[in-house]
């Protein structure tokens, strides 16, 4: 047997296995007796949350970090805008109208990830919600370009499954949605928002609550659409009434077109300083 003077313990993988292998008896039936660490019931109890939380942290930061990704490029979108071939089928007039933009973060997404490609692929990966829609495009749009792209998938009560586009190493699923959050920003070096439900307006608002507040750097922040978003959102008031300051208006941009997006992301003040979260807050 080779000496390891680095790791003198048995692996965790080789006791897990051994397990298996043990008499049949009451005690080594009795829930009590699993290794605690291969134990899925005990995993699941509601005093392991802090541990469950961890560990939906650790394992895509370490899977990324083992990857190389740097920086990413974050679209967030709703996953109920088809495919402009497919708009026939939206439920909505509306929705038929916002297929462009499927179209839009397809390109997109391809553009900058050529763009990655040319420097080794690591920075302004795309990453996603991984699921239908908007975020299908997005990662579509990575492939197109023959690059990588992030799927942060999140188990849900209906549909969610990952788009057929993320690539398969770096496609993951959640149970927290907090933990999912800190990973769309951890690494952020631009958010890119398209039209959007509940969903969409909750990890656009955070992402700008974050900004504001001087947690997370200051990244290009662009909203796709601007004739939704003023439709749906008075942001006017918003200053007026002194909820927020005038100045806040200024932490985004609209943009309509891929190319647009792009122009503006290179002429942002102050871009490549910071990204994503402040470390240690």
């Amino acid at each position: 047997m080779q000496d390891n003077r680095h790791h003198p313990f048995r692996d965790s993988h080789q006791d897990r296995e051994a397990a298996t292998h043990i008499p049949d008896t009451p005690q080594t039936r009795a829930p009590s007796y699993a290794l605690a660490f291969a134990d899925e019931d005990f995993l699941c109890r509601p005093e392991l949350r802090p541990v469950r939380l961890q560990l939906e942290l650790l394992k895509p930061e370490m899977l990324m970090n083992e990857a190389g990704i740097d920086s990413t490029i974050v679209l967030f979108g709703g996953a109920r805008i088809p495919a402009p071939a497919n708009k026939d089928s939206a439920r909505t007039e509306t929705l038929a109208d916002l297929s462009k933009y499927y179209d839009e973060a397809r390109r997109f997404a391809q553009l900058m990830t050529e763009r990655s490609l040319k420097s080794g692929g690591t920075e302004d990966v795309i990453v996603t919600g991984g699921g239908p829609g908007v975020m299908e495009a997005g990662n579509r749009g990575a492939l197109d370009a023959g690059g990588k792209s992030i799927g942060l998938n999140i188990v849900l009560p209906h549909e969610q499954a990952p788009n057929e586009y993320v690539t398969p190493d770096l496609c993951f699923n959640f149970h927290y949605f907090a933990i999912r959050k800190m990973h769309f920003l951890m690494r952020a070096s631009a958010v890119c928002v398209f039209p959007g439900g509940f969903g969409t307006l909750d990890e656009m608002f955070e992402a700008l609550t974050l900004i504001q507040t001087g947690r997370m750097a200051r990244v290009p922040f662009l909203l796709f659409g601007q004739s939704f978003w003023e439709k749906i959102i008075n942001w006017e008031a918003l200053s007026d009434a002194g909820t927020i300051s005038a100045e806040d208006l200024d932490l985004f941009r609209f943009v309509e077109t891929a190319e647009e997006a792009i122009a503006a992301l290179d002429n942002w003040d102050g871009k490549g300083e910071k990204r994503g979260l402040i470390p240690g807050r």
